[in-house]
């Protein structure tokens, strides 16, 4: 007889919502999903359309109030809201996972961490930890055919010369909004993925298009404790192809254009499991050499629906939650230190 699915509770149909919870919930056996949350009526009726099992409620006290009929809570709301939502959560005794930002400051986060850790599941959606470039680039360092890595540069580059008029463009900068928190939490995360603490930081936030409350511009200089510097770049206004990684190394270099596929994928419809998922064009393909002495790199396949099999795997007691929360906690204190050392133009040490 087959387990019965586990029922997802979903806080937020806006992008988050729409475009990776839900359909990764909806995708991966073993979980269903059983609520969602949105007070907008327009996105209220695309979400009875594409799940119509499901109930979808006007607010979070709508969803509390069954808290007896799920088994997981997912908060993908507006910033500023993460952290009162994930804490409800544990509050009624649920896993929860937080999509990131984790929290609006380090602390806030701390908050989180320590009323989790009376027993309730708790894990953060870093989801591009499964984008295909990242993955490919985890495999060309374990390969060792780099050598002793001294430079990693990552760029997650948009063209988006007219802001959108939403709260993380134009919002109070109390919302978390601007590319810092949004694209600069999946870029920060990443490189210490790879190369571990950072023990000072530098950085440049600025806003160039007119009207904007928050950073659309931004760059941040990492240097690792292990001596390995990583150069993180995220722009609204990059109007050409920039590699989305480069990475030095003693004995060569990769260097990899284009960018993960599986988001738009979901927007045109396909789902885990289709086929073509997660694959991106061949053309894309890195390049890892010398000079002229260079090869072409196969990409790796993405594959966003690990995150939620193993979330789904944690709540059942088989193993472990896909993100620890202390890794979105670190990358929370280097974005902190990044915006001290914009604000003063300086390098902030993160040493103890």
């Amino acid at each position: 007889m087959a387990s019965p699915e586990l029922r997802v509770g979903i806080l937020g149909y806006g992008v988050g919502g729409q475009r990776f919870h839900a359909p990764l919930v909806a995708a991966t056996p073993g979980l269903a999903v059983s609520a969602i949350v949105t007070g907008n009526p327009e996105r209220a009726d695309r979400a009875r359309a594409a799940y119509p099992e499901a109930a979808v409620l006007p607010d979070a006290d709508a969803l509390f109030a069954r808290a007896a009929d799920l088994d997981l809570v997912v908060v993908s709301t507006p910033n500023r809201t993460h952290v009162p939502l994930a804490l409800r959560a544990i509050e009624a005794g649920k896993p929860v996972v937080v999509d990131k930002p984790f929290a609006p400051t380090a602390a806030e986060a701390e908050r989180v961490v320590r009323a989790a850790d009376a027993g309730v599941g708790l894990t953060v959606f870093q989801n591009r930890r499964y984008d295909s470039d990242f993955l490919t680039v985890r495999k060309i360092l374990d390969s060792g055919r780099l050598g002793e890595v001294f430079r990693f540069e990552s760029r997650y580059d948009r063209w988006v010369p007219k802001p959108k008029d939403n709260w993380r463009e134009f919002g109070d900068p109390a919302e978390a909004g601007g590319l810092l928190y949004d694209l600069g939490a999946h870029i920060v995360d990443q490189a210490l993925q790879l190369f571990g603490p950072a023990a000072e930081v530098y950085a440049e936030l600025d806003r160039r298009r007119p009207g904007v409350a928050v950073d659309d511009d931004t760059f941040v200089a990492l240097h690792h404790e292990n001596g390995v510097r990583s150069h993180l770049w995220a722009s609204a206004l990059a109007a050409t192809r920039n590699p989305r990684f480069r990475v030095l190394g003693e004995r060569a270099t990769f260097t990899k254009y284009g960018l993960d596929v599986q988001e738009p994928q979901v927007l045109a419809g396909l789902r885990p499991g289709d086929p073509g998922w997660g694959v991106e064009p061949e053309s894309d393909a890195g390049v890892l050499g010398v000079g002229e002495d260079t090869e072409r790199v196969p990409t790796e396949t993405g594959r966003y629906e690990r995150f939620y099999a193993e979330v789904r795997d944690a709540v059942l007691g088989a193993g472990a939650f896909p993100v620890d929360p202390a890794s979105s906690l670190a990358a929370l204190r280097v974005i902190e230190a990044a915006r001290l050392a914009a604000a003063e133009r300086r390098v902030v040490s993160l040493r103890a």
